[in-house]
């Protein structure tokens, strides 16, 4: 991939991208100080760190038609979300700010005639409108929960709005399409009608011709979606995607081509398992938040664990929508020694969240001893396979819960988001669990991002055996070199026993590793020679760099340093380039750094 300039969107061109190019050092540095030669020239970002355009541009004409000056708004897909974030700010915002906050919902305008494929979208978003004062406790919201419309519905939904066709609910003359509860196994996602978690009633077409109003919204849905989308597929596509990741299906089955086949067996270990226990969210992050929704549920509050160096958010969910969090940054066996002596001495905990491996330093915690503490003192475990992914590794059998982001290796492409989370058939919690899903679960995945999610997974585990390859083959090559201090990639860690342990017969080790070099100004001219896309995220189908705790940890470093993530460590989520390519890039690369003078660094 070609240098990608300042600020445009990676992949380039790319509406709905899901990453943004920071492509030296000092680009990214810049973006975390505000500084206005770096976010100015941003046309995109991952979309929970930065608000998109499209849903900017939609926020904006909200408040211009239905708020009051000075306000600002946040949109979410359901009444039900954006009730959660009007309450997260209410509670921390001042009782005078507190005041200002108020929510707006919108829905189809029934009194029109609508086609009926516009009737089975799920075209519902709410806002919550709020004074310019609250918007660093709204973005919080935004930020560690998911919950944020897709870029996708927001234009949809915006176009709907301009031509007057979404209005706010208490103007439709009829009560708004409400979210249906969860499904319940594949025979409901064979029925039509049955769009983004919605059910339609509609009517038989009348036999006069269709009305102006119902002639245009036809029009609309196909220039949106597509001349040949067919929007009964949405919910086969769903199905495909839960059987995937059930490990029940071949990945390259074309869902167009005859029924899609019977789920009698699957990868994950536990014969159980249905595609009823494999739920779809927005996001990944919207999949943790939502498995910890679940616990506090079906469980007695109380503080979680956070085990493990956490990606950013996953703690602060643990922290802030809850009775609190004990954080163990380093996954040791030190830290599994001090929280066994904490259970015996009788403190009880809500469950135990970590990743396999970890970002960025990819540890790998005990899951064995971990799951034998949970049984002997009654915690649920909940693992992020996002980086190992299930390709590589099999966690449910030791999991309550297994949440992942979709975004990444599953998808690959860098254009939709997504996320899962799979529910144990053999947990003991899994009755209470599954209770408490079929009350609170929403279906809210816009179906446009579904179709893009389940064409770009069809060929997902081939994707990951190249990954694999090559990020085994950039180590060989890291190894050998003076500059590089440390390397960490799951086959070489100290933690490795606990990889293996899980680690599936034919699976490698991840795409994603990390660099660490003598002296800060060798990380620096190491990155910015590296003639590839470099920007946050990871799991992209090309090769993608950071420099990982500048971007997640800027204003803690000291903090992240003491868990042994290093101010200038480099992260690197290889791609599907040729091997010799990414082998001749990285070594003109390490000479650049090899080359920096480094007294005084």
């Amino acid at each position: 991939m070609p240098v990608i300039e300042l600020g445009e969107s990676i992949p380039p061109d790319t509406a709905h991208a899901v990453s943004v190019s920071l492509p030296t050092w000092k680009a990214n540095v810049g973006y975390e100080e505000g500084e206005e030669w770096v976010v100015g020239r941003m046309t995109t970002g991952y979309p929970r760190f930065f608000v998109h355009r499209g849903i900017q541009a939609f926020a904006k004409d909200i408040v211009a038609r239905h708020g009051r000056p000075g306000q600002q708004a946040m949109l979410f897909p359901t009444p039900r979300v954006a009730k959660r974030c009007l309450e997260f700010i209410c509670q921390r915002a001042s009782p005078e700010i507190a005041r200002q906050v108020d929510t707006i919902d919108f829905t189809l305008d029934r009194s029109k005639e609508l086609s009926p494929q516009l009737k089975k979208l799920s075209s519902t978003m709410s806002a919550v409108l709020y004074p310019e004062e609250a918007f660093p406790i709204a973005k919080q919201y935004w930020q560690h929960t998911g919950d944020g419309t897709s870029s996708r519905r927001a234009e949809f939904c915006h176009r709907l709005f301009q031509d007057e066709l979404l209005i706010p609910v208490a103007a439709s003359q009829t009560p708004p399409e409400t979210v249906s509860r969860p499904f319940r196994g594949p025979k409901r996602y064979q029925r039509p009608g049955s769009i983004d978690g919605v059910v339609s009633h509609i009517p038989k077409p009348p036999s006069p011709p269709a009305p102006v109003e119902s002639l245009e919204s036809s029009r609309f849905l196909e220039e949106r979606f597509g001349r040949n989308l067919e929007l009964s597929m949405v919910e086969r596509a769903k199905s495909a995607i839960r059987r995937r990741i059930a490990g029940a299906m071949a990945h390259d089955i074309d869902i167009h081509n005859g029924p899609l086949p019977a789920m009698t067996d699957n990868t994950r270990g536990i014969k159980t398992l249905e595609e009823a226990d494999v739920y779809l969210y927005p996001a990944g992050m919207n999949a943790i938040f939502n498995a910890h929704r679940a616990l506090l549920k079906a469980r007695e509050p109380a503080k979680s664990i956070n085990f493990g160096f956490p990606y950013v958010d996953t703690l602060k969910i643990l922290e802030k929508f809850g009775p609190g969090c004990l954080f163990y940054g380093h996954a040791s066996a030190a830290d599994l020694d001090d929280l066994e002596t904490r259970l015996k001495n009788g403190e009880r905990f809500l469950g135990l969240f970590c990743e396999f491996p970890g970002n960025p330093l990819l540890t790998c915690p005990d899951l064995a001893r971990i799951r034998k503490l949970a049984n002997e003192y009654d915690f649920a475990v909940v693992i992020d396979e996002t980086i190992g992914t299930f390709a590589n590794i099999n966690v449910l059998p030791v999991a309550d819960i297994v949440v992942s982001s979709l975004t990444k290796i599953f998808s690959g492409d860098s254009n939709v988001m997504g996320g899962s989370a799979i529910l144990n058939p053999e947990s003991k919690y899994y009755r209470a669990l599954k209770t408490a899903m079929e009350q609170d679960y929403e279906d809210t995945y816009w179906p446009e991002d579904v179709i893009f999610m389940e064409r770009n997974s069809r060929d997902f585990e081939s994707r990951v055996e190249r990954t694999n390859a090559n990020s085994e083959a950039i180590c060989e090559v890291l190894r050998t070199q003076p500059v590089v201090k440390s390397i960490y990639y799951p086959k070489y860690n100290e933690s490795k026993p606990h990889y293996e342990a899980v680690r599936l017969p034919n699976g490698g080790y991840g795409g994603l590793l990390s660099i660490v070099f003598h002296h800060k100004a060798q990380a620096q001219a190491f990155f910015d020679a590296l003639p590839l896309a470099k920007g946050p995220s990871l799991g992209t189908n090309f090769t993608l760099c950071s420099p990982y705790a500048l971007l997640a940890h800027y204003q803690e470093l000291d903090w992240a340093a003491q868990f042994g993530v290093d101010p200038d460590l480099v992260r690197v989520s290889v791609g599907l380039e040729e091997t010799v390519e990414l082998e001749n890039i990285f070594l003109g690369a390490l000479k650049a750094a090899e080359a920096v003078p480094v007294s005084g660094s």
